[in-house]
C-alpha cells in the first residue's frame, strides 16, 4: 500500500498585480506550491499567465473579515503591500493595514507572515523607510512569527529603480545632480529577491527576526549609472554634484525626465538620501544561503533586465499595481442616484480589411507606436498630466505587440482585451471624472461583401461642474485627435494588409 501523496503547503501572495509580487506567484508555482493570491479586483491579475494556476480571494487590505477569508488554510503569507501613493498620511495607513493583517494571520491560524522591506541602518532615514520599519513592527505585533526581509534598490526589467536609473542615463549625457549620488547602496538582483522569497516559503519552522538581503557588491549610485552607460554602449556620463537639490526637487526632476512618476519617484528618492548597505549582523547566509552559483552582480543584473526589455520578455513592471485612491483615481463619476452624466465620442468605419490587421493595429497602440496622429495634442496631454502629479504618456508598454488584462499603456490601464474583437481601456490620467476608451470589431457588409465595421467610442462620467466643463473644454481637440486616429488607424491596417498580399 502506497503512502498518500503529501498536502502541498498553501502560501497566500498579497499585492499579485504589483512589481514583486507577480513574479513571486510564478516562482512559487515552479516551485509547486499551492497558490492564493489576495488582491482587490481579480479583473487585473486575468492577464497573467499564472492565473489559471492560483486560487484567487477578493477583498481589502482593510477588511478584517476579507482577510482572514483569504488566509484560511494558509502556512506562510506574503505581505507585499505598499502605500506610499496614498498622501502624506502613508505611514499611518501602512501601519493600520499591517496590524490588521497580523490580527487576522493569527485568527487564520497561519504559521509564517514574510514581509519585504527596506535596508534602513543609516542614522538617518526617509520617511518612506521609516514607515517600512513601522511595517513590519505592526506586522510582528501579532503571535505570527514575521520573517521580514530588507532589501535596498531592486535591479530588474520593469523595476521602478531600474527604470529610473535606464532613463537618467540614457537621456542626460550631462547631468547636474544631488549630493546623494555619492551614498553608498547594495542594489541586488530581482532574480535573487526571488530566491530568498521563495526559500523562506519552504522553511521547516517558522522563523522570526530581521534579515538584510543585498548584492555582492556596494557602490554609489554614480557609479551605478556609469556602468549602465558603459553596458549600454554609451560615453561616460559627466554628473555635476549640486547640493542645492532637495529630495522634493530631485523626485520634481526625476518626474520629468524618466517615466517614474514624482509621487512614486519621491519615496525612491528618499531612500537613497541615507546609505543602503546590507548590516553583516542581521545575515540571512545562515538562515538561508545564496545560490550556488553565487548572487547577481550589478553588470550581470543590468545585462539581464536590458536582454528582457530589448526582447520584449517583461513578465511585471513598476506600473503594474494602482493605489486605489492615487490622484489621478480620485475623481469619480458622479453617483448613479443623481443621473448620471455620460458623454461620448462615437466613431465608425465600415471596411474591407482582414480583421486580424485591423486587430494588430489596434492591439499595437501606444507607446512607441503612439496614438496614431495628433502626436503633438497627445504629448501635451501627457505633460499637463505630470504637472498635476499624473503619470502621463512615459509609462509606454510592457510588450510592443500584445496587451493583456492589467497593462499599463501610456497613461490608460487595460480593462478589458478578447482579442480580435474588443480592447477596452481605462483612464489613469489626472480628471475630474472616469474616462474610457474603446476599439470593437464586428462583421458588416459593405455593398454586399463582408467587410469589418470598426468602432472607437470615448467615454466620460464627469464629477460635478467640473467634468462637464472640462468635457466641453476639450471638444474642440477631440474633433481633431479622434477622427485622425480612427482614419490612420485603418490607414495603417490596410498598409499591412496590402504588405503581406
Amino acid at each position: 500500500m502506497h503512502d498518500a501523496s503529501p498536502i502541498k503547503r498553501r502560501i497566500l501572495v498579497t499585492g499579485a498585480s504589483g512589481y514583486v509580487g507577480g513574479r513571486l506567484v510564478r516562482q512559487l508555482l515552479t516551485e509547486d506550491f499551492q497558490v492564493r493570491v489576495f488582491v482587490r479586483d481579480a479583473s487585473k491579475i486575468s492577464g497573467q499567465p499564472w492565473f489559471p494556476q492560483v486560487d484567487v480571494s477578493t477583498g481589502n487590505a482593510n477588511d478584517f473579515d476579507s482577510v482572514v477569508l483569504a488566509l484560511h488554510g494558509v502556512h506562510t503569507a506574503f505581505y507585499l503591500l505598499h502605500s506610499i501613493n496614498l498622501g502624506s498620511n502613508f505611514n499611518e495607513l501602512e501601519a493600520t493595514m499591517a496590524k490588521n493583517f497580523a490580527s487576522a494571520a493569527e485568527a487564520a491560524g497561519v504559521s509564517q507572515i514574510v514581509y519585504l522591506g527596506g535596508i534602513a541602518n543609516d542614522k538617518q532615514i526617509s520617511k518612506h523607510l521609516e514607515s517600512r520599519m513601522q511595517t513590519g513592527t505592526s506586522l510582528a505585533s501579532g503571535k505570527v512569527p514575521v520573517l521580514e526581509l530588507r532589501a535596498g534598490i531592486i535591479i530588474g526589467s520593469g523595476s521602478a529603480s531600474f527604470e529610473m536609473l535606464r532613463h537618467l542615463t540614457h537621456r542626460l549625457p550631462i547631468m547636474t545632480t544631488p549630493k546623494w549620488v555619492s551614498n553608498l547602496t547594495q542594489p541586488i538582483a530581482i532574480r535573487d529577491v526571488l530566491w530568498y522569497l521563495s526559500k523562506a516559503a519552504a522553511l521547516k519552522e517558522p522563523v522570526s527576526g530581521i534579515f538584510d538581503i543585498g548584492g555582492p557588491e556596494v557602490l554609489s549610485y554614480e557609479k551605478m549609472m556609469q556602468t549602465f552607460a558603459k553596458l549600454s554602449g554609451l560615453r561616460r556620463r559627466i554628473i555635476i554634484k549640486v547640493p542645492v537639490l532637495s529630495p522634493r526637487l530631485s523626485s520634481l526632476w526625476i518626474g520629468l525626465v524618466t517615466p517614474v512618476p514624482t509621487k512614486l519617484a519621491r519615496p525612491l528618492v528618499g531612500s537613497l538620501i541615507s546609505e543602503v548597505v546590507a548590516d553583516p549582523k542581521k545575515s540571512i547566509a545562515a538562515l538561508i544561503p545564496p545560490p550556488a552559483e553565487g548572487l547577481i552582480n550589478l553588470s550581470t543584473a543590468i545585462q539581464l533586465a536590458l536582454s528582457r526589455t530589448n526582447e520584449n520578455k517583461v513578465e511585471t513592471r513598476w506600473s503594474d499595481a494602482t493605489a486605489p485612491t492615487a490622484p489621478w483615481q480620485k475623481a469619480q463619476g458622479d453617483p448613479s442616484w443623481s443621473g448620471e452624466t455620460i458623454y461620448r465620442d462615437f466613431r465608425e468605419a465600415i471596411v474591407e480589411i482582414p480583421q486580424t490587421f485591423i486587430w494588430s493595429a489596434i492591439e499595437e497602440i501606444g507607446g512607441d507606436t503612439g496614438w496614431y496622429g495628433s502626436d503633438f495634442l497627445w504629448w501635451g496631454r501627457g505633460l499637463l498630466d505630470r504637472m498635476f502629479g499624473g503619470v502621463g504618456l512615459r509609462r509606454g508598454r510592457r510588450d510592443p505587440i500584445h496587451l493583456r488584462v492589467g497593462d499599463s499603456l501610456d497613461f490608460w490601464r487595460v480593462e478589458a482585451v478578447q482579442p480580435p474583437t474588443r480592447l477596452r481601456l481605462y483612464a489613469e490620467m489626472v480628471l475630474p471624472g472616469k474616462a474610457w476608451l474603446e476599439f470593437r470589431l464586428e462583421p458588416a457588409e459593405l455593398e454586399g461583401r463582408p467587410a469589418i465595421r470598426v468602432v472607437q467610442e470615448a467615454t466620460f462620467s464627469p464629477r460635478g461642474l467640473g467634468g462637464t466643463l472640462y468635457w466641453n473644454a476639450i471638444l474642440p481637440l477631440h474633433a481633431i485627435v479622434f477622427p485622425t486616429m480612427l482614419r490612420n488607424l485603418i490607414k495603417n491596417a490596410k498598409s499591412r494588409s496590402q504588405a503581406i498580399s
